[in-house]
């Protein structure tokens, strides 16, 4: 996986955080000033080396059985060279081949262990291999990770490399087949000299990659992929005494490589302005204008961090308030300083509204950046970007791995500062930072010279002796206990449901009003309402606007967000728990008292339907627009797109009236059930419940009843096709119409599915993507519902393998239900995944909360999570394909193809699958 414009996420927000340090952000303006205190936890760690050169960091954190394994070693495509570029990127992909005591699939272990978080990314810096395992697996995690390290290159085959630069490839072609994908090429080579390090893509060229020898690829592992070129951090369920051993255990005997000259600042300031216009399939103008800017790590990489939120982060920043909210010349804009260790980026993107030229939106972008630059920004802003960064990092540290966590923040702030603790420099920095260091900082980098693109529309070391056996990979072992919260009950004096997990010492509260209502809903009104009025609902309540709402949040440290499923609409709240009373008071607000203003309706419309327009654009989302109506017919309560965005016509004849007539019948207290998750107990939830939300009543009507009635599936199958010209990929999509979620059924299928296509390693990916390499990816998945939900597949494949993929999907599902059935091994693979990564799946708040609600939206009792390990264990290989012969129809499948139809029409026609009819991006019949 290529991180492609890698933000400064993980080290901004780290900026902000320092032992023992209580932030305190006090802001005067002329009317009042106000002063917010937060809490922030430490990052314990212990940080030592092995005697060849293998980094080692460990922090203990005991909330939950399991470990977060991540390697980071210290070579990206900076370290490539003109024509032999895409070799970081390739080899990480190379590293999941197996090694040369691991013949199989990399992921396949940890899917039998319960491993969650489990990815491998490569930037233009460093390439790291992370996953979070249960802490009964981590032998067989530091094996798997000390074979590929210490015992790889002799697995590296010449087929293994044609295979996976094949998927490369197409990785490759998938990011240049979405809108503005060819962009980014484009701005690399203009923003860096000839020969730089950051003067090509991290993905490399087509060129480079088919050139790539099996000797070149050898070679690379052996100048980068020695242990003391790596960084292990160890984060969750383990202490420095067992971390110790098991490092020098697992990777003692590894010989080290040879000594790397580690790269210096290069920033390469540009000193004129360069500017390009290209055009592309895609429904809106863009403008993007980058600077070079100073290297992460530095004190002015940190202020240009804070330029960045300034300008873009919140409704209440200066270009989103000036170019969406008063001007309405911008759809969105989003500014990103691009942190690295040679040198920075900072990126604006801002996407015209229709009939805006970029002429006129660039002066908008110019004038508000001298405004900042001559006169700095106010305490009260400087205030809230901390706030906000503050409360980010916050909820970071719940997780142990993964993109942001903390064996990343620790593996970061020692790959790029040679102190896993450098977050607390970088605090000092952000914290010292003033009014006039903004001004300094953006007068010496934003003023000289940047690339602006205009996108149109177109038409000494030793080695330890080994103790190791590699004969064998250890076993994940017995799963250590995880138990879940306890969901307690109570239902307040307005009669609202409350259902609360409490986790204390998270810091966090999350929080989550699910009402009965969701696209089905739209079947009475129009389609889109349902996600129109919640998105309208946090454009301000009567109180307070949106700027203010979203002002007064990020003084919190909070934050509200809403949407809609098939069956259900939600306004969740993330809180923390230093401010849960006043972030309850501000969710109440929104709740209770939308204001649905004409000036806010009529902005939110027209960016609406420039999201419409951008869902045609791309096409997994035209597809996931036009297949609901295949499946449910016209007229049935699912048949919305299931963007939630609805269509352009409904949205053009909604207004204010009917977005109050929904939120009156829909959102109200005896619709809704309230779902609480974090550091907050009965005793205290309760009383503040009652205080902001207690008075909160129902209508005197009652509650609409929502048609579900039961769809006709056809009897043959149907293929249909959207024209994309000039596409290089087609995207597959295929769907059939099986029983509800409520259905007894439905754990069985769901294993079924899982084998099938719903993991890496089930059958769909392995055939498509890492047999045939025709694919990046090739998935099935089934989607909840009260009513028949929806089985789907789907895969974007190069454009001349369209027909022979869509063969190969079909008779994927015939043999599985015929000659190939779900194997004993494989039912064995799905529960000891589901079980064993049960502690991971569900270690944030977050993560339980979305579980819990799940169930809840489609009527299911709570015991299918919390007493989930007995009922998975209850499925039988007899049940899996039972159910899988019963309900899956491979003949019977409706096909969306998205693609250039004059390539790929006439050879779909050939095969004779089903009657084929060619439709617009609407679903229309041509």
């Amino acid at each position: 996986m290529v991180q492609l414009r890698r933000s400064l996420l993980a080290l901004s927000v780290c900026a902000l955080l320092s032992g023992g340090y209580a932030i305190t952000t006090t802001a005067n303006t002329s009317a009042k000033s106000y002063s917010q205190t937060i809490s922030l936890p430490t990052i314990q760690y212990e940080k030592f080396s092995l005697p060849n050169g293998l980094t080692v960091i460990v922090h203990e954190d005991r909330k939950a059985p399991v470990v977060a394994v991540n390697v980071w070693y210290k070579v990206g495509s900076k370290d490539e060279v003109p024509g032999k570029t895409g070799f970081a990127h390739l080899f990480e992909h190379l590293m999941f081949q197996g090694s040369e005591n691991y013949k199989g699939e990399f992921f396949e272990p940890f899917e039998k262990a319960g491993a969650t978080d489990q990815n491998g990314t490569t930037n233009s810096d460093r390439t790291n291999y992370f996953e979070t395992v249960p802490t009964n697996a981590l032998d067989m995690a530091l094996w798997m990770e000390s074979d590929r390290m210490g015992h790889f290159l002799g697995s590296i085959t010449k087929d293994k490399l044609d295979e996976q630069r094949g998927v490369v490839q197409n990785e490759k072609r998938q990011g240049e087949n979405q809108p503005y994908g060819k962009v980014w090429e484009l701005i690399t080579k203009a923003s860096f000299p000839a020969g730089h390090p950051y003067s090509w893509e991290t993905i490399g060229s087509m060129e480079d990659l088919n050139a790539a020898s099996l000797e070149d690829v050898k070679a690379w592992f052996k100048q980068y992929y020695g242990p003391n070129n790596a960084i292990l951090v160890l984060s969750g369920d383990i202490d420095v005494a067992t971390a110790k051993s098991k490092a020098l255990k697992y990777f003692g005997d590894i010989p080290p490589g040879p000594s790397i000259t580690k790269a210096h600042s290069w920033i390469a300031p540009l000193t004129e302005n360069k500017r390009f216009s290209m055009t592309d399939r895609v429904p809106q103008s863009r403008l993007i204008m980058v600077w070079n800017t100073p290297a992460t790590g530095t004190k002015q990489a940190e202020q240009m961090s804070l330029v960045a939120d300034l300008l873009a982060s919140g409704k209440q920043s200066r270009l989103y308030k000036r170019l969406v909210h008063d001007d309405k010349i911008a759809s969105s804009v989003s500014v990103f300083n691009h942190s690295r260790q040679l040198a920075g980026q900072l990126f604006i993107m801002a996407d015209a509204k229709p009939g805006v030229s970029l002429a006129k939106l660039e002066r908008a972008i110019k004038e508000e950046l001298s405004r900042l630059q001559n006169d700095g920004p106010t305490l009260d802003e400087l205030a809230l970007v901390k706030t906000q960064q503050a409360a980010s990092f916050i909820r970071q540290l719940e997780r142990v791995g993964g993109f942001g966590g903390k064996s990343d923040i620790l593996a970061a702030g020692e790959f790029y500062a040679n102190e896993p603790g450098f977050y607390l420099k970088s605090y000092e920095y952000q914290k010292n930072t003033s009014s006039k260091d903004i001004r300094r900082v953006m007068k010496q980098w934003l003023t000289k010279g940047n690339v602006i693109v205009e996108v149109e529309p177109a038409s000494k070391l030793s080695k330890t002796k080994s103790t190791v056996n590699r004969s064998k990979i250890p076993g994940a072992g017995e799963v250590k206990p995880f138990k879940l919260p306890e969901v307690n009950q109570v239902t307040l004096s307005n009669g609202l449901k409350v259902l609360l997990a409490s986790r204390p010492g998270t810091s966090t509260v999350e929080m989550e009003w699910i009402f009965d209502a969701g696209y089905a809903a739209d079947a009475q009104h129009s389609p889109g309402t349902a996600n129109f009025t919640l998105a309208m609902m946090k454009e301000g309540t009567k109180s307070k606007d949106s700027i203010a709402l979203d002002k007064a949040l990020s003084k919190l440290g909070a934050g509200i967000s809403v949407g809609s499923s098939v069956d259900s609409s939600s306004i969740a709240l993330s809180a923390l728990k230093d401010n849960i009373n006043k972030s309850i008071a501000l969710a109440a607000d929104v709740i209770q008292n939308p204001a649905f203003r004409a000036t806010d309706f009529d902005r939110l419309r027209s960016n609406w339907l420039d999201s419409i327009a951008q869902e045609k654009a791309r096409p997994f989302s035209t597809a996931l627009r036009v297949l609901p109506q295949l499946l449910y017919g016209v007229d049935h309560a699912y048949s919305t797109p299931w963007t939630g965005s609805g269509t352009e016509e409904s949205i053009t004849q909604l207004n204010t009236g009917d977005l109050a007539k929904f939120h009156k019948q829909w959102i109200r207290p005896d619709n809704a059930q309230l779902v609480v998750v974090g550091d907050i107990d009965m005793e205290e939830l309760k009383p503040l419940l009652e205080k902001q939300i207690g008075k909160w009543q129902a209508p005197k009507t009652p509650i609409p009843a929502k048609n579900l009635a039961k769809a006709v599936s056809g009897q043959d199958t149907q293929i249909y096709l959207v024209d994309k010209p000039d596409a290089i990929q087609s995207t597959i999509i295929a769907g059939q119409l099986l029983p509800s979620s409520q259905d007894e059924r439905s754990l069985a299928l769901n294993v079924a599915n899982t084998i099938l296509g719903g993991q890496f390693s089930a059958r769909l990916n392995m055939n498509l993507r890492e047999d045939k390499h025709w694919s990046y990816g090739a998935y099935s998945k089934l989607n909840s519902a009260v009513g028949q939900r929806p089985f789907i597949m789907y895969a974007s494949v190069q454009t001349d393998k369209t027909s022979p993929a869509l063969q190969e999907l079909q008779k994927e599902v015939q043999q599985y239900i015929s000659k190939k059935p779900a194997s004993a091994e494989e039912l064995k693979k799905v529960k000891d995944n589901w079980l064993r990564s049960k502690a991971g799946a569900y270690e944030t708040n977050g993560a339980l909360l979305s579980a819990i609600t799940g169930l809840l939206a489609v009527n299911r009792p709570l015991e299918q999570l919390y007493n989930f390990d007995q009922l998975v264990s209850k499925i039988s290989l007899k049940d899996v394909q039972q159910v899988s012969q019963e309900l899956l129809k491979p003949n019977k499948l409706t096909w969306v193809v998205i693609g250039d139809l004059k390539k790929i029409e006439p050879t779909i026609n050939k095969l004779k699958l089903g009657k084929v009819t060619k439709l617009d991006k609407n679903g229309k019949p041509i």
